[in-house]
């Protein structure tokens, strides 16, 4: 088994076998906030080359860091604030019209918990693919952890900390970040 296969599988995979991809994607971030915001085709160009899918009307801020970049897709009206991080050891799916705040970090990896796995010379991990439905907003300095899904309409706290799915049209906050209200949205065409 490739350790390709392995992550997809969800077992432990060695991420060295990714080292070629992680260097280049972080030449890439480097590179991209050294372009100036004049040369908006120029920096909308090196992020469709770093990601995998990226839909219309997208801007990603300075600061901006990823694990390997191809396994991000971004749909339609994406916009990432200031020195956010998306570990994308493995797939992470953004919808459309979707905001990300200042300092957000979306991670796919993660280790085992008992110590003879974590701690036995090999370096491996875990890894677990994030879907992020269509017209979210995740708030400056959230964390969203591996595995997880964050429905449609659903906005992010500040500072949250989201280790299990998020259902549609909610708001969630804390740490763990946990259901504080339903949110009673209307089309975003009908908000126009």
């Amino acid at each position: 088994m490739t350790e390709t296969e392995k992550r997809d599988a969800g077992k432990l995979y060695s991420p060295a076998a990714f080292f070629k991809e992680m260097l280049a994607a972080r030449d890439k971030c480097i590179e991209y906030s050294n372009i100036p915001y004049a040369e908006f085709d120029r920096r909308c160009e090196l992020i469709k080359n770093l990601f995998a899918h990226v839909g219309k009307n997208v801007f990603v801020e300075n600061g901006f860091k990823c694990d390997q970049g191809s396994n991000i897709s971004v749909g339609d009206n994406f916009y990432c604030n200031f020195n956010c991080t998306i570990y994308d050891s493995c797939p992470v799916k953004i919808g459309d019209n979707v905001m990300l705040g200042p300092g957000v970090t979306i991670c796919t990896a993660t280790h085992p918990i008992e110590v003879a796995e974590r701690v036995n010379g090999r370096g491996e991990e875990l890894a677990f693919p994030i879907t992020i439905g269509n017209n979210v907003w995740i708030g400056g300095g959230a964390f969203i952890n591996p595995g997880v899904t964050i429905g449609d309409g659903a906005v992010v706290a500040s500072g949250a900390v989201v280790t299990r799915d998020v259902p549609p049209n909610t708001l969630v906050a804390g740490v763990p970040a946990k259901v504080k209200k339903e949110i009673q949205n209307g089309s975003a065409e009908s908000a126009l």
